[in-house]
């Protein structure tokens, strides 16, 4: 009995001393608390892998970006990238694009960073969304070449008209014809110069340094004396009208800018003897100003992109009206530095109306939308 006992307790320590090793050789599937615990807190998607390329844990941003499914990592270069670095153990960079999860969806840039995690042959993989900053990027360059364009524009005309002055400087009639024309693109230049000044301000990181009360008759009274003389010149009658004594909170100079920006565009794409209708009205606790015009309106493609920065639907009539592509954008960034927004309705042939919401002064409550347009309401 004695030998039967002792027997089995050693049998039972070979036992235990075989599991131990085998479990020194095989990782447990959880990992640490303490690993677990700086993964959840990561900014970046982070995945680990165990030996099989089986997903131990994933971020929710992982699973959310389609990075992981299951216990799957779904990228291919993400997994070779793995694969290699499990291999010989040295940390990989790199960039790689996943193509969107749902059908229009653009692709998804990432930065990616993969290094062994212990020595069961696990491995972190972190994943760095740069799909914004690409496109910040690409606007940056898009706009400092738009820039560049249109600059050179008005300054090479400028040089050119200089050199065939000196040389009609015998024929007063062409020295006094081409010095207009001078005239025009300097000040042409001059309009590009100040909206590239007013957009750099309210893109700044304090757009409105004091806010304030504003009156909006004041402001479409004064965006109405700013566009006068350019309406009278084509016989195009500014009408104001709409709700009387309301008031808004901002800057009361950006308000007027953006303001003349769209009555400005209206009396430029309207054909003449016709009118341009600015009305204000309250809509819940918001301040409606609608500028309304019997212009050529807007193709329904290009209205989503007519608040982008030089953009024009038509180049040659654009210019031709001394445009310099940045007053819709203007229009915006105002709107958005006031907590508002700008809408647009168009319909070729029939006109546009463009809408400025802002918020109202102490949140006065207004009237309920109506459903009829700001031309209809002023005839």
């Amino acid at each position: 009995m004695a030998g039967f006992i002792l027997g089995a307790v050693v049998m039972l320590a070979i036992s235990r001393q075989s599991e131990h090793e085998q479990r020194a050789d095989v990782p447990d599937d959880m990992l640490s608390s303490g690993v677990a615990s700086v993964l959840a807190v990561l900014p970046s998607s982070a995945v680990v892998l165990d030996r099989d390329d089986r997903v131990l844990r994933a971020s929710s941003a992982a699973r959310a970006f389609g990075l992981v499914r299951g216990e799957s990592l779904m990228a291919a270069e993400l997994l070779a990238l793995a694969r290699k670095v499990r291999r010989d153990g040295e940390i990989r960079e790199s960039e790689i694009e996943t193509a969107g999860r749902r059908f229009g969806q653009e692709s998804t840039t990432f930065a990616v960073r993969v290094a062994p995690l212990g020595s069961h042959g696990q491995v972190l993989v972190l994943a760095e969304d740069q799909t914004e900053s690409r496109r910040v990027e690409a606007v940056r360059r898009d706009f400092v070449a738009n820039v560049s364009h249109e600059l050179k524009t008005p300054v090479g005309a400028l040089s050119l008209l200089a050199e065939t002055i000196q040389d009609a400087a015998d024929d007063p009639e062409a020295v006094t014809r081409f010095a207009g024309r001078m005239q025009h693109e300097a000040a042409r230049l001059t309009y590009l110069v100040q909206d590239l000044i007013t957009l750099s301000r309210i893109q700044g990181a304090d757009p409105i340094p004091t806010p304030d009360a504003v009156a909006v008759d004041d402001v479409v009274h004064e965006a109405i004396d700013r566009c006068n003389t350019k309406a009278s010149a084509k016989n195009i009658t500014l009408v104001a009208g709409g709700r009387e004594g309301l008031r808004t909170w901002g800057d009361e100079d950006l308000l007027v800018t953006a303001l003349h920006n769209l009555i400005d565009n209206a009396v430029a794409y309207s054909p003449e003897h016709t009118r341009v209708v600015v009305s204000v009205r309250p809509v819940g606790d918001s301040v409606e100003v609608s500028v309304s015009d019997q212009g050529i309106g807007i193709p329904e493609f290009a209205q989503e992109r007519i608040f982008e920065r030089f953009f024009r639907v038509d180049t040659a009539r654009s210019r031709a009206t001394g445009g310099t592509g940045l007053g819709l954008a203007i229009v915006k960034h105002v709107a958005a530095a006031h907590s508002g927004e700008v809408t647009v309705w168009s319909k070729e042939g029939s006109g546009s109306t463009f809408t400025l919401r802002l918020p109202a002064f102490g949140g006065t409550a207004g009237l309920p939308a109506s459903t009829t347009t700001p031309m209809e309401a002023a005839k």
